[in-house]
C-alpha cells in the first residue's frame, strides 16, 4: 500500500512539473513579449497610438485589410463548403482520400505555398506561358503584385481551416433527416436548404470567423504577392518596426489589431455561440 501511495504521489508531482513547464513556456513566449509590446506602445502615453491613427498609410493599411479578409472569408466559404459536403457525406475511402488532401495544405509551409503562386503569377510564370502558348493572350498579363493574387493565396491558405469547422458541424447532422424529407416530397436541392444548410450555418459561421480573424494579422502571402498600393495592417507595423524603427508607434499599431481581434471574437461569442460551435468542432475533429 505505501508503494501505491508513493508511486501516486510521484505520478502527481510528475504532472505538476509538466504542467509548469507548459506555463512557462507560454509565458516566455507569449505573455512575455506581449507585454513588451504594450509596454512600448504606451512608452509615450496614447501619443503613439495618436500618431499610428495619423497615419495616412495605416489608415489605408485598414481598408485594405478589411476588404481584403472580407473576400477571403467569402470565397475560403463558397469553396470549402462543397468540399466539406463531399467529405462528410461520401464514402469511408472518398473521404479519407479529401481528409489527407486537406491535411497536406496543413503539411506545406505557407512560405512555401506563397512562393509557389509566385511562380504560377509572375509574368513569366506558368499560367502566362500557357495562355500565350495557347495563344489566348500576346503579351502576360499583371497577376503578380495585385489584389486578386494576394486573394488567390490567401484563399488557398486559409480555406482548409473553414473546411474543418464546416465538416465537424455537416458530421453531427444525420443524413436521415434529408431522407425524411425525401420520403415528404422535398427534392434533394430543397432537402439540402431547407434542412442540411441550416443546420451547418454554425459550422460555416465559425470556419468563417476564424478565417476572417487570421486574415487580419497575416503579412507574409500579402507581402510576397500583393502590390504597393495595396499593403494590409501586417506590412504597416513591419515598415514602422524594421524601416523607420519606430518601434513605439508600430506596437501601437499591434495593440490596435490585437484589440480590434478581441473585439471581434468577443461579439462573435456573444451573438453567434462561438463557444459552443468551436466545442462541437473540436469534438467532432477528434473523433
Amino acid at each position: 500500500m505505501g508503494g501505491i501511495l508513493i508511486h501516486h504521489g510521484g505520478g502527481r508531482r510528475w504532472w505538476i512539473s509538466v504542467g509548469l513547464l507548459g506555463f512557462l513556456f507560454v509565458v516566455l513566449a507569449l505573455i512575455l513579449p506581449l507585454a513588451i509590446v504594450v509596454q512600448r506602445a504606451f512608452d509615450a502615453g496614447f501619443g503613439n497610438f495618436a500618431d499610428a491613427l495619423a497615419s495616412a498609410s495605416f489608415l489605408r493599411s485598414i481598408g485594405n485589410t478589411a476588404t481584403l479578409a472580407a473576400t477571403v472569408t467569402l470565397s475560403s466559404a463558397v469553396i470549402g463548403y462543397p468540399y466539406a459536403y463531399a467529405m462528410a457525406r461520401s464514402g469511408p475511402v472518398l473521404s479519407r482520400v479529401l481528409m489527407v488532401a486537406l491535411m497536406l495544405s496543413f503539411w506545406t509551409s505557407l512560405l512555401v505555398r506563397s512562393y509557389a503562386w509566385q511562380v504560377l503569377l509572375n509574368d513569366t510564370g506558368l499560367i502566362n506561358t500557357f495562355l500565350q502558348t495557347v495563344g489566348v493572350i500576346q503579351e502576360p498579363i499583371q497577376l503578380i503584385r495585385t489584389p486578386l493574387a494576394t486573394l488567390i493565396g490567401m484563399t488557398h491558405i486559409l480555406v482548409p481551416f473553414s473546411v474543418l469547422a464546416i465538416y465537424a458541424q455537416l458530421r453531427g447532422i444525420s443524413p436521415d433527416l434529408a431522407v425524411a424529407a425525401h420520403g415528404l416530397g422535398a427534392t434533394r436541392a430543397r432537402a439540402f436548404w431547407s434542412v442540411t444548410f441550416p443546420l451547418s450555418l454554425p459550422g460555416l459561421a465559425a470556419g468563417s470567423l476564424l478565417v476572417f480573424v487570421l486574415t487580419l494579422g497575416y503579412y507574409i502571402t500579402p507581402q510576397l504577392l500583393g502590390g504597393a498600393g495595396n499593403q494590409v495592417i501586417g506590412q504597416s507595423i513591419v515598415e514602422q518596426t524594421n524601416t523607420l524603427l519606430n518601434t513605439g508607434v508600430g506596437s501601437a499599431m499591434a495593440v490596435l489589431l490585437l484589440a480590434a481581434v478581441i473585439v471581434i471574437l468577443a461579439v462573435a461569442s456573444r451573438f453567434l455561440g462561438l463557444g459552443r460551435v468551436l466545442g462541437i468542432a473540436t469534438e467532432r475533429t477528434s473523433v
